[in-house]
């Protein structure tokens, strides 16, 4: 079966669709259980559920939208994995209207944390939908990349607002209502009672590098898709990359309790 994440689109979802990919194989490993449920909140028209199902998981995706979630089921149909794949309408602050607490085994938050209100709150809540060691890919807008590319479009004044806003906006007409520095996103994922197992930079290259050049350039698509890959871990890229992804375990009521005070990371930054 061909990768779905290797298409000129997967410039902007290839690093965590393998970090992914990878934590889910784990999963099965750990839990013995060729079949995972996985909830995929705010997962839209499938872009990561069905190839999640494709890999054999049964997914749940809960999103507001009944335009995306018909979207989704048609493309589930198209992929043959229609049995595996179940859309609900609601959202991540309700979340257990619609779906059980401690029900999956991962749970997925691909960019719908910056468009929460209270993005503690939709941590908290997705967090609740794990079971005991449970997987959360969330991934979410990320400071530095907003400030980068409005510098590098020459709006200097909007990139010195994004700095020093505490939403990370950089004006009125931004669309964005929350970015996050990799401190900021992993602070609100420990807080949820999740252990953060990595921090990976998405998007690095992928909005700077001007799409003619890629598509042009023989070799330079899959070149740039190893750059990105190689770039992702590194702690230097974290600060410039559009997007921030972040992995982690939910951790035991009392192991949560007590993780702060053991972990020698340095404060985090509060939102």
């Amino acid at each position: 079966m061909s990768d779905p994440m290797r298409p000129r689109a997967s410039l902007r979802t290839a690093v965590v669709w393998e970090v992914l990919r990878d934590a889910l194989d784990r999963q099965v490993k750990t839990t013995g259980r060729r079949s995972l449920d996985v909830l995929d909140s705010g997962g839209g028209s499938g872009n990561f559920a069905v190839p999640v199902a494709r890999l054999g998981h049964r997914v749940t995706v809960v999103d507001p939208s009944p335009d995306a979630l018909f979207a989704l089921e048609r493309r589930a149909a198209e992929a043959g994995v229609a049995d595996l794949v179940t859309g609900v309408q609601g959202d991540a602050l309700g979340l257990f209207d619609v779906v059980d607490r401690g029900a999956y085994d991962a749970v997925l938050l691909h960019g719908v944390l910056e468009h929460m209100d209270d993005p503690a709150e939709g941590v908290t809540s997705v967090a609740a939908a794990l079971r005991p060691a449970g997987t959360l890919s969330l991934l979410a807008a990320g400071l530095g990349g907003a400030v980068l590319a409005r510098a590098l479009a020459g709006h200097f004044t909007e990139a010195r607002t994004a700095l020093g806003d505490p939403a990370g906006r950089w004006g009125e007409a931004d669309p964005v209502p929350h970015r996050f520095t990799p401190d900021q996103l992993t602070g609100l994922v420990e807080a949820a009672g999740v252990r953060v197992g990595a921090v990976h930079g998405v998007r690095v290259f992928a909005d700077l590098v001007p799409g003619v050049l890629v598509d042009t350039e023989p070799g330079a698509l899959d070149a740039l898709l190893k750059l990105e890959a190689a770039a992702a871990e590194e702690p230097a890229f974290h600060a410039v990359a559009t997007q921030l992804h972040v992995l982690g375990e939910k951790t035991a009521p009392a192991e949560s309790a007590t993780q702060e005070d053991q972990s020698l990371r340095p404060a985090r930054t509060p939102l």
